[in-house]
């Protein structure tokens, strides 16, 4: 059953589309209100203030394209999260699932590399508390290239997923979506390309029989 409220949270722009594009916008052509929160903010010195305006830029186009409903970015470092109070970041992720009311949520996978992601990942859980007032019935993990794959096999939790999502009709606009993103996306072989993106899409399509799919792992589900 499409959920009508989706809230799919973000580390960093890009995040979204390399973990959840296709998803995205299968669920949006089916009438669900898919909003996006965008973690992080890139701040000088160490990223360019004009380069972070750029992919502001390209996530709306992407989002747009995409059929994201709304998009919304909050004002944490990016690559400092682990400097943020986990009580602040609780709280931001709080506001959005009061005001979006979710009915599945999409998350960083916890096992990630990148620790903005495992923070991400854990204050998204918080705010997602089954007594909370506003949680969602159903709770995902994605998988990110360049960040799911790199974690260290056997000491840190490995992503095996057991839910799928076809996205044969939507793969060229998940791809169109990352090309959107022109400051991220990344000639092949590199992890963050077009073709890469379009091999994983068809791996995950392959383990369940179709020629493209996304592949997450259900962190809860209330029925």
């Amino acid at each position: 059953m499409t959920p009508r409220r989706v809230l799919v949270i973000a580390p960093h722009p890009d995040d979204e589309v390399l973990g959840v594009g296709g998803t995205i916008a299968r669920l949006a052509s089916e009438g669900a209100e898919v909003h996006v929160v965008i973690a992080t903010t890139g701040y000088p010195p160490a990223f360019d203030a004009a380069l972070t305006q750029q992919g502001r830029r390209e996530a709306r186009c992407a989002h747009e394209l995409l059929g994201v409903r709304e998009t919304v970015f909050l004002p944490f470092p990016a690559a400092g999260l682990d400097t943020v109070p986990h009580s602040e970041m609780n709280a931001a992720f709080g506001e959005a699932m009061a005001r979006v009311r979710p009915d599945a949520l999409f998350v960083p996978f916890n096992g990630d590399i990148h620790r903005d992601h495992q923070r991400v990942f854990a204050s998204a859980l918080v705010a997602a508390r089954p007594g909370g007032p506003h949680r969602p019935a159903a709770i995902y993990a994605y998988e990110t290239l360049s960040e799911t794959n790199w974690n260290a096999p056997y000491l840190t939790p490995g992503f095996a997923p057991n839910v799928f999502v076809e996205i044969t009709e939507q793969l060229e606009t998940k791809l169109e979506a990352m090309r959107r993103y022109a400051s991220q996306v990344k000639p092949a072989p590199n992890e963050r390309s077009v073709e890469t993106l379009r091999a994983l899409a068809t791996l995950r399509g392959s383990t369940i029989a179709v020629a493209a799919a996304e592949a997450f792992v259900l962190v809860r589900q209330v029925l």
